[in-house]
């Protein structure tokens, strides 16, 4: 008896902590591509959820000083990697909300599966195809990324404004890249330009030199491609290059990476290649405030997404911190309460002045480093665009679209 008496207080200790290790921390998924063809664009995003996270963690934590967890999930910008990966951080992790996955596939296959009929919120820093507009999601499916109805009419302008009219493009199959084209093809039509040949193409292929080949019947004046840079993105313009196919190129932010330049060369690409981006205006004080904190890091603020990544972990914190519990069927009315427009506004890093606001039942409004963050009434941004060409020093330079 004195055994099972010693057992039974042991177990109930156990389960006391437990509970009590469990109420330090609230739990929210950092889910991405961690590895897969942007591995590289997703660490520094994840290193932008990170910075969000350690500032709250350092001024008081979330609602009674609950450290914000965050709970890697790798969606290997993969759709059954992605329902995997954010299944077990929804059911398993108990994560009370999702930021991320990074890819428009990984995105919309995972919130049907799991997080929509969990009613788990999902803010998105980098899915950005059409297709997250139209899905049914109870508004729980939110991004602080521009949808790529933005950025393929960017990309037409881009064309448009170089004075090409007859262009060729290029698509990898999965829903960011063909969304994109779709729309690119559309506007590109609608200025008086000609589209000579679209493809689909399939990724990871060792060589694309047939298709491009098809892709100069009708007189192309250069081709806009639209793939992930470390999928298939780099071989086709290598493959234009060394046959002479192509010589000028438009894409894209899944092709923005410094190894694009440094595999295919600065001399070959500069005057040659313009890849559009979603941006931040760097002059505006909420960039700068993200941009200094960031840099002391070690990291580059300019880098793609970093700035949406820490802004959507930043308001899924100040939603937690709103609805006044972990609680996930509260979350996503309060996402939309901290980024409405009205309140007193709160920028990147301001976590203790916001934490007060809401204890004193004051309205905040949330101005990120990667734009305003007001969500429409499908929960999307329309956001900034940036256009990147070679610079004289062999990395990208970038300038604001206006």
């Amino acid at each position: 008896m004195k055994l099972v008496k010693q057992l039974a207080v042991t177990a109930c200790a156990a389960a006391m902590f437990a509970t009590a290790a469990h109420a330090d921390s609230i739990k929210v998924g950092s889910a991405g591509g961690v590895t897969g063809p942007i591995a590289e664009l997703v660490a520094t995003i994840v290193k932008g959820r990170d910075l969000a996270r350690d500032q709250i963690n350092a001024e008081g934590g979330l609602l009674k000083g609950d450290k914000l967890e965050m709970v890697i999930g790798d969606s290997a910008c993969d759709p059954k990697a992605a329902v995997d990966a954010v299944g077990k951080l929804v059911n398993v992790e108990q994560v009370v909300g999702i930021v991320g996955p990074s890819c428009s596939g990984a995105t919309n296959a995972s919130v049907q599966a799991v997080t929509i009929p969990a009613g788990v919120a999902v803010l998105s820093d980098s899915a950005t195809a059409p297709s997250v507009t139209e899905l049914k999601d109870n508004d729980t499916v939110f991004r602080v990324a521009p949808s790529d109805a933005y950025q393929g009419l960017a990309i037409a302008q881009l064309v448009n404004k170089a004075g090409i009219k007859k262009v060729a493009m290029t698509y990898s199959n999965d829903d960011y890249n063909a969304g994109i084209a779709k729309v690119f093809e559309e506007e590109f039509k609608k200025m008086g330009g000609e589209v000579t040949a679209n493809q689909a193409h399939e990724p990871n292929k060792a060589s694309y030199r047939s298709e491009l080949q098809t892709l100069t019947q009708g007189g192309p004046e250069a081709i806009a491609i639209f793939a992930y840079y470390g999928s298939s993105g780099i071989t086709i313009i290598k493959n234009s290059l060394e046959n002479g196919l192509f010589g000028k190129f438009f894409a894209a932010d899944g092709m923005f990476d410094q190894s694009v330049i440094d595999q295919i060369g600065a001399d070959n690409l500069k005057g040659n290649i313009q890849i559009t981006q979603a941006s931040s205006d760097t002059a505006d004080a909420s960039y700068q405030a993200f941009a200094e904190a960031f840099k002391a890091t070690g990291a580059d603020p300019a880098a793609p997404y970093a700035a949406h990544g820490y802004d959507a972990t930043f308001m899924m914190a100040l939603a937690i911190e709103k609805a006044g519990a972990a609680d996930r069927a509260k979350i996503k009315d309060a996402l939309r309460a901290i980024s409405d427009g009205k309140g007193e506004v709160v920028r990147p890093g301001d976590w203790a002045k916001a934490k007060k606001l809401i204890a004193d039942g004051k309205d905040i409004n949330y101005e990120g480093a990667s734009g305003s963050a007001d969500f429409d009434e499908n929960g999307d941004v329309s956001g900034v665009f940036a256009v990147n060409v070679v610079g004289d020093d062999g990395k990208w330079a970038k300038e604001l679209l206006k």
